[in-house]
This record gives structure tokens, C-alpha cells and sequence, in this order.
């Protein structure tokens, strides 16, 4: 299924860190009742892809695709959105 968020469609948007965690989460909940929450990582990865594609003099697009890592850094998790060639 495909959808196309608005400003309109939004209700609230909610960035915190909540109590007992150290990462921010974004709540983000649709005129529709509809809840999305984001882990920080996810957030920080699309945002990375989105100023790369709006500040980059070539690229167009990035795609990011999920990968398990088995051989990673220290603090990371095993599941990260690394860009496509």
C-alpha cells in the first residue's frame, strides 16, 4: 500500500527521549488515529539520505535498504538501513 503523508494528514508529531531510554523517539499520529513510531536511528538514517539528495550537486535519489550486520561497531544494532548502491 502506498501513501503520501501531508502537513494536513498530521495531527502531532512528537519528538522525545523517554523515561528509562537514551535514544529519541518521534511519535508521529495521523488525523486518522493512525500512530507511527520512529527509533532514533531510523529517523537519523532517512534524514541523512534526505540532506545528501537535497544538498548533493548530482545525486537525485538514495535508496536505503535493511541489512543485518554481523560484523559491526560497538553500541550499534545488528539490523541498519545502509544506503544502496
Amino acid at each position: 500500500m502506498t501513501r503520501i503523508i501531508k502537513n494536513e494528514d498530521v495531527r502531532t508529531v512528537k519528538v522525545e527521549i523517554p523515561e528509562g531510554h537514551q535514544h529519541i523517539r518521534t511519535t508521529v499520529v495521523l488525523n486518522d488515529g493512525e500512530e507511527l513510531i520512529f527509533q532514533e536511528a531510523t529517523i537519523s538514517n532517512i534524514l541523512r539520505a534526505f540532506i545528501t539528495v537535497k544538498t548533493h550537486p548530482v545525486k537525485k535519489s538514495i535508496r536505503l535498504r535493511l541489512r543485518k550486520l554481523n560484523d559491526r561497531k560497538d553500541g550499534y544494532a545488528q539490523w541498519q538501513l545502509i544506503e544502496e548502491e
